[in-house]
């Protein structure tokens, strides 16, 4: 059972429906396995836990 897990800002619900469906799909190609074994974890961090470049991402 593949477990998928995206780190990423805060994105709004539609945009992670559409990544889920878009990321099992990949792996039930690629894989040939059914859907319902591909799990997908979005793990969201808020801009000022994260950063880049030496800067909070929430000082950009």
């Amino acid at each position: 059972m593949p477990i998928v897990t995206i780190q990423q800002g805060p994105r709004d619900v539609e945009l992670k429906r559409e990544l889920v469906k878009r990321v099992t799909d990949a792996f039930v190609d690629a894989y040939r396995i059914p859907a319902e074994t591909v799990q997908v974890w979005i793990h969201e961090v808020p801009a000022d836990s994260w950063g880049a470049a030496g800067k909070l991402t929430a000082d950009k």
